[in-house]
């Protein structure tokens, strides 16, 4: 039993972020050409491309039917993409800065970005308006990730802290982690945040204390904004690695229990983990891998 790599996802620039869909059938790649790729990932199949941005594409997200996608880039902006036309649906431009994280909400009818101008920002997509319905400006420093349940919003932030926005009460809570945080996010029974950080550890915190619960180490960060995850059954711990390595810990006791070795030339950045089978996509320079655990 073990994860074997299954397929490449070969581009021609850098990968900066790779994403699943909402039922792991297809990924979305954003590349330093300032372009999106959709590909079939079970079949390394390239299926649409997606140019409009003026700059690196950083972040995307795929809407609950499949049928939209959000990206956000350098150049400011974040678009709002038909999948089965390939062409630009809205432009929302708010930010001061790049835009490095994007998510739709639930329902896809509200899009989360996230800038290096410190700012979060909220658009309606049913609104014609071309203005944020909302923006979130307590973080110090560049946002890093955002990510969205059924009622929080989840952002780290360079400035050393994670907030968890609750949209129900109106409520802010935020946790200090000692250094920049490279990304946030959710485990699957909502009730950890595993946290990402520069010094080179991940850390999960219980959501609603905030108590450190344990701290996952042995990847390598090198000043890189690493994401992680958890996999699709909360039993492990993933993080991608400078070394070009899948860096896979077990959850409850913290041991480090596998590295998946891809090109070490290139550092494994982008994580994303299949919604509902143990299978994973991972960036490595202008190529994506995908990682199946075969029992």
């Amino acid at each position: 039993m073990a994860y074997k790599l299954t397929q490449t996802l070969k581009t021609k620039s850098i990968v900066r972020t790779v994403r699943f869909n909402v039922d792991g059938a297809y990924c979305i790649v954003c590349n330093s050409d300032r372009r999106l790729y959709l590909f079939n990932p079970h079949r390394s199949a390239l299926l649409k491309t997606y140019c409009g941005h003026g700059g690196e594409v950083m972040d995307a997200d795929s809407s609950c039917d499949s049928g939209q996608i959000i990206s956000g880039g350098l150049d400011k902006s974040v678009i709002l993409w038909d999948v089965a036309t390939a062409s630009p649906l809205r432009r929302f431009r708010g930010h001061a800065s790049g835009v490095a994280a994007v998510k739709f909400s639930e329902e896809s009818t509200l899009i989360v970005s996230g800038g290096r101008d410190n700012l979060v920002q909220l658009w309606d997509v049913r609104s014609r308006s071309q203005d944020p319905v909302q923006t979130l400006s307590e973080a110090k420093d560049a946002i890093s990730s955002v990510r969205i349940s059924d009622h929080e919003i989840l952002t780290a932030s360079f400035d050393a802290r994670i907030r968890r926005y609750d949209v129900r009460v109106g409520q802010l809570a935020t946790d200090c982690l000692g250094d920049a945080v490279t990304c946030s996010s959710f485990t699957r029974d909502g009730q950890c945040t595993l946290n990402s950080c520069a010094d080179g550890a991940l850390r999960l915190l219980d959501k609603d204390s905030g108590e450190l619960l344990n701290e996952f180490k042995g990847h390598l960060a090198s000043d890189l904004c690493l994401e992680s995850s958890v996999d699709s059954q909360d039993t492990r711990v993933l993080s991608g690695s400078a070394d070009g390595a899948l860096c896979i810990w077990d959850l409850a006791s913290g041991e480090l229990v596998d590295r998946l070795k891809g090109d070490s030339r290139f550092p494994v950045v982008s994580v994303s983990v299949h919604p509902t089978e143990n299978c994973i996509l991972v960036s490595n320079g202008s190529n994506v891998f995908m990682w199946v655990y075969e029992e």
